[in-house]
């Protein structure tokens, strides 16, 4: 029992904004631009202001000529508006070396021994609660970026001479997609000259973007207009198609959404409902025996695909980011001059954004243009084997041997969305002697007080723990009002910035997998720390960080005796075959 008690203010959203300069001076000549020009400020609630959002979600940045703003493949936290001055997006062609992307810094093996003698011997300890007002909260996605220098392209039109770019100008915005589902960047931009751009962290585009219906707009046609072309060369099968064919491509794709953005408030209850209604419940977006209208590419999120079996649907494979649906039935499509039936259906899981190409654009300007080998490739490369126990995903192969994956143990990763884990825990419960190690190791590591609990839900002698699974779509974002979780933006590892939680509690109501912990914290005397209007303890979200800063990653995974814990990515069914085959 703790000897005594402090009290201290409890954290609000505000407390540490995102830029340290916004003056009312400032905030008085956005409201003068497009897109704040058109905003009505009567539509924004007292407790969530126009120009609150302005003064303390957005900065302004300076750039000189050739800085690099965003570098593709970073994970994105925010959003920027030109507000002067160009900005030049490249979409294809800038060789990686000149990106600065600077490696991953990890101790040393001394410095991460040293560590465990300076953790404190009480659990959760706080040298502080609040943040100093000196300080600026940078978004968590990327973390120290004002503390690094800023990378510049010494010869640009050299650098780009053999790249595709386009010009942003003066009102645009780029980079709102990978901020709001919390993606990786698809392309680099620079400024192009000297140019000021007005930086917006999610959580305020967000906000702006719930009462503006003009500025979602204005955000889908840019879309259209800058990176649908960057999504459509991504497909393998249309990398190396004429621009000039893309371009019809383009004009004719269809940018689709199905299934709720907010899918995780409704998880718990569908998960635990009955298997075959669920699926009939999911968002359908093309069905079996349907007529085959062309292609589907998965643009982000999970979409299940299913056949009808007995009086039920069963699950063949989960479809994500970057993979396609009716490949091969648009091929034989064409092939017979006649459409055919769709052999499978495919569901929403979740929220998922998917382009819908044509059947007879892909006769007119794909298949002519794309050489019988690759086809063949193509369709081999998305076709599903499936057997009386198992089925087998030809694009997730090992040594050239297809990935088998047994259908009961695919369907309970659908159901309970596992497969949105890029690291998640599994424990093989037949090599587990429950000793504890694992704990034990976590806990060393984290100042006495372990990230995850050595439970979960089993199939068979599988159990997935409740241990942050650093989600491709971490709905524990979502919610968070002050951006105090978020992805590193080279790895992607979901961390908490402790200065700027506020214990609200959000993301750990919003995991629907519930890994994420609330705890009290104390003082090094060990007096829990109370809040000083409400009188009750002030808490801080806790969760698994990956080790991230252990030169040999995840403790509770080197201290297993028995090879029995395993962090792995469940959206990679060739890696989880060989684990669960070996």
């Amino acid at each position: 029992m703790p000897q005594s008690e402090v009290t201290a203010s409890r954290p609000q959203r505000w407390d540490v904004p995102f830029g340290d300069a916004m003056r009312e001076e400032d905030v008085d000549q956005l409201l003068q631009i497009e897109p704040f020009l058109g905003m009505d400020a009567e539509r924004f609630p007292a407790a969530l202001p126009l120009r609150g959002i302005l003064q303390n979600d957005t900065r302004v940045n300076h750039y000189q000529d050739g800085a690099i703003i965003v570098r593709e493949g970073d994970y994105g936290g925010s959003a920027f508006l030109v507000v002067q001055g160009k900005a030049r997006v490249v979409l294809a062609g800038l060789d990686s070396d000149v990106l600065g992307r600077q490696p991953d810094a990890k101790p040393g093996f001394l410095n991460s021994l040293f560590r465990q003698f300076r953790n404190p011997q009480l659990p959760e300890v706080r040298s502080h609660v609040t943040a100093d007002t000196d300080l600026v909260a940078n978004d968590s996605l990327e973390v120290a970026d004002l503390a690094q220098t800023r990378v510049f392209l010494q010869d640009v039109p050299r650098v780009l001479e053999n790249t595709r770019s386009v010009v942003l100008h003066t009102g645009e915005i780029f980079g709102e997609l990978a901020a709001l589902t919390r993606s990786p960047r698809t392309a680099t931009v620079l400024a192009d000259g000297e140019a000021v751009l007005l930086e917006i962290r999610w959580q305020g585009l967000r906000d702006l973007m719930r009462r503006t219906e003009a500025l979602r707009r204005h955000i889908e046609r840019l879309y259209r207009e800058n990176s649908l072309r960057v999504h459509l060369r991504e497909t393998p099968l249309l990398s190396n198609l004429p621009d000039e064919h893309l371009e019809a491509v383009a004009e004719a794709t269809v940018f689709e959404t199905h299934g709720d953005f907010q899918w995780h408030e409704t998880f718990d209850s569908s998960a635990s409902g009955d298997a075959a209604e669920a699926v009939v419940a999911e968002p359908l977006i093309a069905e079996e025996g349907s007529t085959c209208e062309g292609l589907v590419l998965v643009r982000s999120g999970f979409a299940r695909l299913s056949h009808r079996f007995g009086h039920g649907h069963r699950t063949v494979a989960y479809l994500g980011k970057g993979q396609v649906f009716g490949l091969a039935e648009a091929i034989q499509s064409s092939l017979k001059k006649s459409p055919v039936p769709m052999s499978n259906s495919l569901r929403a899981l979740g929220y998922v954004d998917v382009l819908q190409i044509p059947q007879s654009v892909l006769e007119e300007h794909v298949f002519p243009h794309v050489s019988q080998q690759l086809l063949s490739e193509a369709a081999e490369k998305h076709a599903v084997y499936c057997g009386e126990h198992h089925c087998d995903l030809q694009s997730d192969s090992i040594g050239g041997e297809q990935a088998q994956v047994e259908t009961p143990l695919l369907e309970f990763l659908v159901e309970q969305r596992f497969i949105n884990g890029e690291q998640a825990m599994l424990v093989d419960l037949d090599r587990c002697t429950r000793c504890d190690d694992c704990i034990r190791a976590c806990a060393a590591t984290h100042d006495n007080n372990p990230r995850f609990i050595r439970h979960g839900f089993r199939h068979g002698s599988t159990m997935v723990a409740h241990a942050c699974m650093h989600c491709v779509d971490p709905v524990c974002m979502i919610g968070c009002p002050t951006g105090a979780i978020g992805r590193d933006r080279t790895t992607g590892i979901v961390q908490i910035n402790d200065l700027t939680c506020i214990g609200c509690s959000t993301c750990a109501n919003s995991c629907p997998y519930d890994n994420i912990r609330m705890v009290e914290v104390r003082d090094s005397s060990d007096a829990i720390v109370i809040d000083e209007s409400t009188k009750q303890p002030i808490y801080k979200a806790t969760k698994c960080d990956l080790c991230a800063d252990l030169p040999m990653g995840p403790a509770c995974q080197h201290a297993c005796p028995h090879d029995a814990l395993v962090r792995m990515d469940l959206g990679n069914l060739g890696e989880l075959s060989e684990w669960v085959n070996r």
